[in-house]
């Protein structure tokens, strides 16, 4: 039995007509705002299944293409607006989509590499500059003083000794 797989929940498809569609009398309801009210519609045509859309805004993709009405075959990725769907018909995918057969790819490794003329640096941090900054060099003074000074009058305190009687 031919099916569509919408983000991950799968509709048997039964009817003769199905309507696709954001509005909720559609016999396949997607609540996305990408998806058109009345999206798309798919009709029974023999044992197979034809694909329409009806004026959507976001249009309807099947394998990637725009298509206004198309033969659905099993393995079909189908695209209403921003929603991703598979079709998968009565027979296999391999029964009814042949493997492309495989290319022959040359290779060929680089010698040297060579760094663009316009590549600065990979890294998302900054270089870190090589000149002093003086007011960083001010502020480390400041607080080595500071701490000096508190040493000082922790030592000074310690030391101190009561009164004699």
């Amino acid at each position: 039995m031919p099916k569509l797989i919408v983000s991950g929940v799968t509709y048997e498809l039964v009817e003769q007509l199905i309507t696709v569609g954001r509005a909720p009398d559609n016999t396949i309801h997607i609540d996305d705002p990408s998806v058109s009210g009345r999206h798309a519609e798919l009709r029974a045509a023999g044992k197979a299944y034809r694909l329409r859309d009806l004026g959507s805004t976001n249009g309807t993709r099947v394998n990637g293409s725009a298509t206004g009405e198309i033969t659905l075959h099993s393995g079909d990725r189908i695209r209403f607006g921003a929603v991703d769907a598979r079709f998968e018909g009565d027979m296999p995918m391999s029964a009814t989509q042949p493997l492309p057969a495989a290319a022959k790819v040359d290779a060929k490794v680089a010698t040297t590499s060579i760094r663009p003329a316009d590549f600065a640096n990979a890294s998302p941090f900054r270089t870190r500059s090589k000149q002093r900054d003086p007011g960083r060099t001010a502020l480390f003074i400041a607080a080595a003083i500071a701490l000096l000074a508190l040493l000082a009058g922790i030592v000074a305190v310690l030391t101190m000794h009561a009164p004699a009687p």
